[in-house]
């Protein structure tokens, strides 16, 4: 399954807003510097959706606001 994701670095709250059923809109203070930003949005997305953030694999958009995440075995995955 894939999971788009709008990306909000440098939050004064983190925060996820599920926008559509694979479309998500997450804020993390994190900066966006080294990855930082993009660590800090894959374990909020696998803290959402309750999974083991290694079952979450950034495909796209590793240096874009607009990402792109893969979930391993989503078969079992509901989204809430």
């Amino acid at each position: 399954m894939r999971i788009f994701v709008k990306a909000k670095p440098r939050a004064k709250h983190a925060s996820v807003k599920r926008i559509e059923e694979n479309r998500f809109e997450i804020a993390v203070r994190a900066a966006p510097q080294d990855g930082k930003a993009n660590d800090a949005i894959s374990r909020a997305l696998a803290e959402y959706l309750d999974i083991a953030r290694s079952r979450i694999r950034l495909i796209a958009g590793a240096g874009a606001k607009q990402k792109v995440f893969e979930i391993a075995d989503s078969k079992d995955l509901l989204i809430k």
